[in-house]
């Protein structure tokens, strides 16, 4: 990449970051993410997971034994990326890096669960009786980065 290239590149990322009411609309609508943890060989381990915003930090739960949950109890290091559109024209999302904090306590497991309105209540029901072998993985971004394709209007 010429260095003229980089320097038309950085107004780009800035012209098609989310302003801070866009992320928040877009991470109350958009509810599933990709989280990346890192496996003991150093590989990365990627699943979907639900998950809701509040006072700046993301919430999800686990069950204690998931491979995610060990590899965070090693290292606590993770990605999280939330995206949508099809074309390139259409993508908007947000990726995350950050520290992931691993909860126990049944009581914040269970406000955790109960948060996610969208589960059926007969659902919900049966996943807070669950609580006890889950865990609450709070993550506390560090780096945030978003961008919505379609601020650039079809060009590239």
């Amino acid at each position: 990449m010429a260095v003229d290239d980089r320097v038309a590149a950085v107004p780009r990322r800035r012209q098609i970051r989310f302003t801070r009411d866009e992320q928040d609309a877009f991470l109350r609508e958009n509810t599933k993410c990709a989280l990346a943890t890192v496996d003991k060989e150093g590989f990365p381990h990627v699943v979907a997971m639900g998950f809701y915003v509040e006072d700046g930090a993301f919430y999800m739960t686990s069950y204690a034994k998931a491979q995610k949950v060990v590899n965070i109890r090693r290292n606590p290091k993770i990605g999280l990326m939330v995206e949508t559109g099809n074309g390139y024209a259409e993508l908007r999302g947000v990726m995350v890096r950050g520290a992931c904090e691993i909860i126990d306590d049944v009581d914040v497991v269970r406000q955790v669960m109960n948060h996610r309105r969208n589960a059926p209540e007969s659902g919900r029901r049966g996943a807070l009786d669950r609580a006890r072998k889950r865990v609450v993985l709070k993550i506390t971004p560090h780096k945030i980065t978003s961008w919505d394709h379609r601020k650039l209007g079809g060009g590239y």
